[in-house]
């Protein structure tokens, strides 16, 4: 009895099968090339394929990496350098954050009349988007407008125009004629970024996507769109203030340690030159349970206010609370105190802020910690011209830190007189520096 014929999905470009259809070949890229076949069961026929060249590493000649200076040095920080012609790249925050605002800022320095840059929108219209233009004061003439959600009409206009930068906002609107399903959906956002990407690379145009973030802040759409993407960057806030954090969390064409720093005034986004001072709070006077300390983001030092509150535990179990600090080094750190410098946290509860809203992960900020732990339950402040580095191990010793002389540099130029530091070799001129090997060393320094 004859086998029951299966169908495949063979691409006419390639030659690669599927089992199912897609609207774009998995193995060459091409897109509507895949049509049905009937095959027997068993009787698939062997294709020849000839063996692709390999490459030789040493036979290629190194590419030096062209970027575009998009005129604002935070931007151009997180990006690594510069914007690179033909790069993917998704940027998303939370709705009313500024995302529109700063691709408007972005779009306005690397436009020109012969080069625009085109802005897409499937969400606002010509008169709104002219608006927020003219309220940043941009140059009209360096910016083409386009109100349309398919992808491949998108991509028709970028190829005529070739401009040196499309914007497209945002990403959960935009479809393709190849899928069929709603716009934002996981088969349409994936279709549509691959369109993108495809358009990226072959046409040496960078293509920033915006994407929108849900209530539990995560990226609104499938993680896969990051995975097709060559950078991710985040813009977010921590505060109630005007301040915003762009950071970057895939970056293939530099470091994702990198932040940049912004105030958002009535004129759009404001670089700040000089971030440690935002971090700093303004009160002049020493507080109990308040240590300055600094962390490296990226190749920058910043200056941070550490507050710990220390209060006897009413009822139940001692509570550890944290802001912009893990919360489960401050349970390590909590645990060494008790075990190594003797101090009684067992009945304590430990509130732990970290001010200004940078959410740490540098180990060098444990020893600020711990000062301010002990500052809150001795009722003994620390001076605010002192500046605190270092990690703690668990036997209460004292580790160094990385760029121990960049961040003392730092602080040294902000004013400050002191520094408690690890036992390193380190010569500093006017900054006085003091040298601790274990947490009882801190103990007796914050107690004298």
């Amino acid at each position: 009895m004859p086998s029951k014929p299966t169908t495949i999905f063979a691409c006419l470009n390639c030659g690669a099968q599927s089992p199912k259809w897609s609207g774009r070949c998995l193995e060459c890229g091409a897109w509507g090339t895949l049509k049905e076949e009937l095959r027997e069961k068993g009787g698939a026929e062997k294709v020849s394929v000839p063996a692709p060249e390999l490459i030789d590493f040493k036979e290629v000649s190194e590419e030096k990496l062209s970027r575009f200076l998009t005129g604002i040095d935070e931007v151009d920080r997180v990006l690594g350098g510069g914007l690179v012609p033909g790069s993917l790249i998704l940027l998303s925050g939370e709705p009313g954050i500024g995302k529109s605002t700063i691709v408007a800022q972005i779009a306005e320095s690397l436009g020109t009349k012969e080069l625009p840059v085109l802005y897409v929108s499937g969400e606002e219209s010509a008169g709104q988007i002219k608006g927020r233009l003219q309220r940043l004061g941009t140059d009209l003439g360096k910016i083409r407008f386009l109100n349309e959600t398919s992808a491949e009409k998108i991509a028709a206009a970028a190829e005529k125009l070739l401009p040196r930068l499309v914007i497209v906002d945002s990403i959960q609107t935009v479809y393709s004629f190849l899928v069929e399903a709603e716009a934002g959906g996981l088969n349409q956002i994936r279709a549509t970024a691959a369109r993108f990407l495809e358009l990226a690379k072959q046409k040496n145009v960078a293509v920033i996507l915006i994407g929108h973030v849900t209530k539990d802040g995560q990226l609104a759409g499938p993680k896969a769109l990051e995975h097709l993407v060559d950078t991710v960057i985040y813009l977010e806030t921590e505060t109630l203030h005007d301040y915003r954090i762009l950071r970057a969390t895939k970056n293939l064409f530099g470091s994702v340690n990198e932040v940049g720093i912004f105030e958002m005034t009535g004129a759009g986004f404001k670089e700040i030159k000089n971030p440690s001072a935002i971090f700093l709070d303004e009160v002049g006077e020493s507080l109990s349970g308040s240590v300055i300390s600094s962390v490296m983001e990226g190749s920058r030092p910043f200056l941070v206010e550490v507050q710990a509150l220390v209060t006897k535990t009413v009822f139940g179990y001692p509570q550890r609370k944290a802001s912009g600090f893990d919360l489960n080094r401050l349970q390590v750190l909590s645990a060494v105190l008790t075990k190594r410098a003797k101090v009684n946290l067992s009945n304590q509860d430990i509130i732990l802020n970290v001010v200004g809203g940078l959410k740490i992960n540098d180990p060098a900020l444990d020893l600020a910690v711990s000062a301010a732990i002990i500052s809150s339950l001795l009722n003994q402040t620390v001076d605010r011209q002192t500046l605190v580095l270092g990690e703690v191990g668990l036997g209460g010793e004292i580790r160094n830190v990385s760029r121990l002389e960049q961040r003392l540099k730092e602080a040294e130029k902000l004013g400050f007189i002191k520094a408690i530091v690890p036992g390193a070799e380190i010569k500093m001129g006017a900054l006085k520096i003091e040298k601790v090997k274990n947490l009882n060393d801190l103990l007796e320094k914050i107690k004298s």
